[in-house]
């Protein structure tokens, strides 16, 4: 009959298996250095992870979604945004700060940049071409035209152009309208009947910031009220002195000081996200806004179709006064070339078009975008800047119609003129006037 086992291990074995333990113990401490080693030796041979540092103003709400959309379809692209977010709206401060890093030798490899400005510095030899990514994307024949000239102004691509933004929106809060028995204003008189309901009402008629830029975008909404198209170019483009002296300009002035009385007391200096929060919470009823505006309704849980009204500045229906989001990759990096046409070609992709627009506000600058995507807000803006191009009417300060300097110096003169009382409609006429003498008149 077999015995049971007590469980005690005699004591040469004991022995041996002690000797073992310490053996496999040393095994298990000594073995996985070389290893460890080998991995490391591996990790430091493979090459970092492209990348690239994007300079840009982006900063309320609904803009943090849009980059970080982009940052991530880059990111599936194996290219990683590095974010180089400059505060300041319109992008004055990241103007300056690009500017100082190119001096110092240290330009990002990607910049935000508008317009004139980039004709400016395409001039200078700072921007890699972008031909052979248009070339093999087809942008001559995806974009619209007005876009394809803005992004060649010279020889060569010089931009990927991101979305278009439409500036002269007049919103509104439709759920106060309703309550007061109002319609949305189509022309000044219904804008002020409208005001006047609201400011019995105890609420601010129109949502407005003492910021320099936020003025001076109100204002040339104005411009385009009074003269139409054509006069705002002769103005702004063509800067001919005829124009500054010209009536219609002192009839915007005017306007744009008789606004005030709608805009609460005093006029504070406020971001334009804290007038959007305004509108949407009803404390305020109207907002003269580019269509970022929507953007940002939208990310605060409003919809333009349901609970914000999207209609033209009273007198500009006809217009599309534009702004358009771009990319410029800087000649400095050519080392990361390849990133930045992965960049470049990406931008273009429909569905990113598409996705950007839809948080941004913005439409896409395709020929053949996804109108069935779109809200009634956004539709209206593609399909005029896409049918009209004598209507098309480049912004003044957001920098796509006057170089930098004569742009600075206006919206310096229009925040004086806003700001002072005391400073009179002619005075200020004249002013501009001087601001605004081309070379060949001096």
């Amino acid at each position: 009959m077999a015995k049971a086992t007590t469980g005690k291990v005699p004591r040469e074995a004991g022995a041996r298996g002690r000797r073992l333990l310490a053996a496999l113990a040393l095994a298990v401490l000594v073995l996985p250095v070389p290893a460890r080693a080998e991995a490391k030796a591996k990790a430091e041979a493979r090459p970092a992870p492209e990348s690239l540092q994007v300079l840009h103003w982006w900063q309320s709400a609904s803009e943090r979604r849009a980059v970080d959309l982009l940052a991530e379809r880059l990111g599936q692209q194996h290219v990683q945004w590095r974010d180089a977010m400059v505060p300041g709206g319109s992008g004055i401060g990241a103007g300056i700060v690009l500017r100082s890093r190119v001096l110092a030798k240290d330009a990002p490899e990607v910049a935000q940049l508008n317009g004139i400005v980039i004709r400016d510095w395409a001039r200078l030899g700072l921007l890699a071409d972008l031909d052979q990514v248009a070339a093999r994307g087809d942008w001559e024949r995806q974009l619209l035209p007005g876009i394809a000239a803005l992004i060649r102004p010279g020889q060569h691509v010089v931009a990927a152009p991101l979305g278009i933004h439409r500036i002269n929106i007049l919103f509104h809060n439709r759920a106060l309208f309703a309550r007061h028995g109002l319609s949305a204003p189509v022309t000044w008189p219904d804008f002020e009947r409208a005001a006047a309901v609201l400011a019995r009402a105890g609420v601010t008629p129109l949502a407005q910031s003492s910021e320099p830029w936020q003025v001076a975008t109100l204002f040339e909404t104005l411009v385009l009220a009074e003269g139409g198209a054509a006069y705002f170019r002769q103005l702004f483009q063509q800067r001919e002195p005829a124009a500054f002296a010209d009536p219609r300009l002192g009839r915007a002035l005017t306007r744009l000081r008789g606004l005030k009385k709608w805009m609460g007391t005093p006029v504070r200096e406020l971001s334009w996200a804290e007038e959007v929060r305004q509108v949407a919470d009803g404390s305020a009823g109207m907002l003269v806004m580019g269509d970022w505006a929507k953007g940002e309704l939208n990310a605060l849980g409003l919809h333009s179709d349901r609970d914000i009204g999207c209609g033209a500045v009273p007198g500009t229906a006809a217009f599309h006064l534009y702004n358009v989001d771009m990319l410029s990759m800087l000649a400095e990096r050519p080392a990361q070339r390849a990133s930045q046409e992965t960049l470049a070609a990406m931008v273009m992709q429909p569905a990113l078009q598409r996705d950007y627009s839809r948080v941004k506000g913005s439409v896409p600058v395709l020929r053949a975008p996804d109108l069935a995507s779109m809200d009634a807000c956004a539709r209206a803006s593609w399909t005029l800047f896409a049918t009209s191009p004598a209507g098309q009417v480049p912004s003044m300060v957001h920098r796509m119609a006057t170089d930098e300097t004569a742009r600075d110096a206006m919206v310096a003169e229009l925040h004086r003129f806003f700001l002072n009382e005391r400073v009179s409609v002619a005075d200020t006429q004249r002013r501009l006037g001087v601001i605004g003498r081309r070379p060949q008149d001096r």
